[in-house]
């Protein structure tokens, strides 16, 4: 006998040994690890508002006062109240999401819930963006259209002397767009990163299901 068939009577003899899984074993594998994504998404997005949350406790108070000083006060909050019940329902969402994939009991429905999560978590990325940028914009087309306002409470509450407002005004805009273009591409990352990671890992058992599926 040559070393080819020794290797091949081999090979098949330790394939024999090997558990065979059924396609009921994969589906129980898929469901476990998928409910454990959507699970992670569930408490990334808890993470999410409670990091924002405390970030809004570090604004330093004079950004605070400068804010309540040119009349955005109101409207800041409005914009908070705003993106907390937004977040709100999306958290619940990803929370209905996780229950019902947990008591998923085919292949077909677990498949519309992955489909369904993924949406849901595309559509808060979107969201939270595209919330983001307008806000940025928002903000900046207020003091662009009051300038002699912002100019005269920076001046006053943060003590900026010997500069010509038009001046101050260029590097004040040169700032905010900067800042603007850095926190957008941040939470672009983020969300690129994280659940992008997720998202991709339900796409693969999506892929999986189908093939047991058919």
């Amino acid at each position: 006998m040559d070393q080819l068939e020794l290797l091949k009577k081999q090979w098949q003899s330790t394939e024999q040994e090997l558990p065979k899984l059924s396609y009921e074993d994969i589906y129980k594998m898929l469901l476990k690890k998928s409910s454990s994504i959507v699970k992670w998404i569930f408490y990334i997005s808890i993470a999410e508002i409670l990091f924002w949350t405390l970030l809004s406790f570090l604004v330093p108070e004079s950004s605070t006062k400068f804010s309540d000083d040119i009349g955005l006060h109101n409207i800041l909050v409005g914009v908070n109240v705003l993106n907390y019940t937004v977040f709100g329902v999306f958290i619940i969402l990803f929370y209905r999401n996780y229950r019902k994939i947990s008591t998923t009991d085919s292949i077909r429905d677990l498949m519309k819930n992955i489909l369904r999560t993924r949406k849901t978590v595309k559509y808060f990325v979107i969201y939270n963006i595209t919330a983001s940028v307008l806000l940025i914009i928002g903000i900046n087309i207020f003091y662009y259209f009051n300038q002699d306002i912002v100019f005269h409470f920076m001046t006053e509450d943060y003590g900026i002397t010997k500069i010509s407002q038009e001046r101050f005004m260029k590097m004040f805009f040169a700032i905010q767009i900067l800042f603007g273009i850095v926190m957008i591409g941040f939470i672009l990352l983020f969300y690129r990163i994280v659940y992008g990671i997720l998202l991709r890992r339900l796409h693969k058992n999506y892929k999986e299901l189908k093939k047991i599926e058919i």
